[in-house]
């Protein structure tokens, strides 16, 4: 995962380059996608069902890689309606509305249904910046 939002560019643009502070938020959380975020968050997140977006916790980036590995597994609720194919992920500053910060096509799309269980691997999910 390595496409950052239009917020995330301007914010950490102008914290780095114009002195604007830029408050990073104390939690970030997975938000599931059917159709393409982009950078301006316009895609369509999953909704109803019981979906909810999930908090995710990273190791810390070091070394020369330029990249962050989620450290614990996510897990979503049981789907109690269809979610439909999940072919996109986004990482959030808020649980419900708030900022797109970073997002990315799944390797394969996945089709939720009732019953289903979206679940993300420790280390499964990587943030890259280059």
């Amino acid at each position: 995962m390595a496409e950052m939002s239009d917020f995330l560019e301007n914010a950490l643009l102008n914290a780095t380059l114009n002195g604007t502070t830029y408050t990073s938020p104390a939690a970030v959380y997975v938000a599931l996608f059917t159709t393409d975020p982009t950078d301006a968050g316009s895609g369509t997140e999953v909704s109803g069902g019981s979906y909810a977006r999930k908090a995710v916790t990273f190791g810390t980036a070091s070394g020369t890689s330029g990249s962050i590995s989620n450290d614990a597994a996510v897990e979503f609720d049981q789907a109690t309606g269809d979610w439909g194919t999940i072919s996109h992920i986004g990482i959030y500053d808020a649980l419900t509305t708030g900022n797109l910060l970073y997002h990315t096509a799944l390797d394969s799309s996945k089709q939720i249904d009732t019953g289903d269980i979206f679940k993300i691997a420790i280390g499964s999910l990587t943030v890259t910046l280059a």
